[in-house]
């Protein structure tokens, strides 16, 4: 056996790792102690390309107050609050956080959801013009894989909630240019598009006449389809009309929520396998763990309760201290090792081909587990899976290997249309 030089630290035992196949010199992360596998993790995270399918930082600027002729947030810096900026994303090993440009259901009744839209784009942009050297924008993944070498954080983006799109055809190009590469069909209701897993009014049993031509339009463009948010049969109906693979941008496995729609039940990770597709973990506490789910809800009856009769505000020094001993007494976090089960779930079913990371970071608010609170604790979730015995090419393939072949099979598709 080779011994193993510590002079370098643990950038030699990265180079090691990464030649884990040659079977006379193999080095087993399930044997390190939790610190030399930690340490492993960030190398890991470091050195490797790491998208991650959703982050509601654009919806979080404008809910701050920040707009396009108001002092935009500095996420150059480190941030109070939120789960992303640039220095923990650069902690963590994230390059490429799809900037989620999140449409409210309200604005199906109220109008006005591509006027939002573009507003939200034209902020994600401001960030690569005001930084230009930590941001860059990205369209593809030949962008991603540029930035990467460059040392900027990439700043992909994705539509969630084709209300959009409203009744015209003609957006989807028009978004398409915008740089938008992926729509999630629908969000908290029904829409023109087809169903959402958190309506119960089916008020198209499916995807709608418009659906489908959306679908199909979508393929056509190059712009990846987004099965997250819409019903079962939504969900059937597209994988019967699309061309190309799609992803699950910021789902979980309904094996550990039963009931929860809005997670995928064995069943449809198997068909979105058939389809050579991606299903991208989400982080909340309520998407992983059951248990967390169903006690979250009498925890937040309580501390609503509490704060009224007290007067207080959430951001009270005094309701802060009794808001997190309260939680953790009453409702402790899930743990990354449960995120961790979702993917070994994923893989037990349809292998390690069609898994990714979707956080839903900015977007979840305080229900993210112990050890993933924000951008830069990435490394903690690698660490686990090094621990399971996942392998370097295994976690290349969890943070972007994945994802990148269904992005490029969308392009070439559309390549051949056009």
């Amino acid at each position: 056996m080779r011994s193993i030089c510590w002079l370098n630290g643990f950038f030699i035992l990265m180079i090691a790792f990464s030649c884990t196949s040659n079977i006379n010199h193999p080095v087993d992360p399930t044997k390190l102690s939790e610190a030399e596998r930690l340490e492993l993790a960030k190398e890991l995270a470091q050195n490797t390309v790491m998208v991650d399918g959703h982050v509601d930082l654009p919806y979080r600027m404008k809910v701050g107050g920040f707009t396009l002729q108001r002092e935009i947030l500095d996420v150059s810096e480190r941030t109070e609050g939120g789960n992303f900026d640039y220095p923990r994303s650069k902690e963590g090993g994230l390059d490429a956080p799809f900037m989620s440009i999140y449409i409210p259901s309200s604005y199906q009744e109220t109008g006005g959801a591509k006027v939002l839209a573009d507003s939200l784009i034209k902020m994600t942009e401001r960030l690569a013009v005001s930084w230009p050297d930590k941001f860059a924008m990205a369209y593809s993944p030949d962008d991603i894989e540029k930035n990467f070498e460059e040392g900027k954080i990439s700043l992909p983006m994705g539509m969630e909630n084709g209300a959009a799109i409203e009744d015209d055809l003609d957006n989807l190009h028009y978004f398409y240019k915008r740089g938008i590469r992926y729509i999630t069909l629908t969000h908290g209701r029904d829409n023109l598009i087809g169903d959402s897993s958190y309506d119960t009014t089916r008020t198209h049993g499916g995807l709608s006449d418009f659906g489908k031509k959306v679908v199909k339009e979508m393929n056509r463009l190059g712009i990846m389809v987004d099965v997250s948010h819409i019903s079962d049969d939504t969900f059937y109906d597209v994988m019967d009309i699309t061309e190309v693979p799609v992803i699950a941008s910021h789902s979980s496995s309904r094996h550990f929520t039963p009931g929860f729609e809005r997670n995928m039940d064995d069943e449809m990770i198997r068909r979105l396998a058939e389809n050579q597709g991606v299903i991208m973990i989400n982080f909340g506490g309520s998407f992983i763990d059951q248990e967390y789910r169903e006690r979250n809800e009498e925890v937040r009856e309580h501390i609503v309760n509490w704060l009224a009769e007290r007067g207080h505000s959430r951001n009270d020094p005094e309701a802060r201290e009794y808001i997190e001993k309260y939680v953790a007494d009453n409702n402790p976090f899930p743990t990354v090792k449960r995120v961790a089960d979702h993917f070994d779930h994923v893989v037990t079913l349809v292998g390690i081909n069609h898994v990714g990371l979707g956080s839903d970071f900015d977007g979840v608010g305080d229900t993210l587990p112990t050890g993933l609170k924000d951008v830069s604790m990435y490394p903690n979730l690698i660490a686990e899976l090094l621990a399971r015995g996942y392998s370097k090419e295994d976690i290349e393939k969890i943070c972007y290997k994945n994802v990148f072949r269904v992005w490029r099979a969308v392009e070439a598709f559309a390549a051949g249309k056009s």
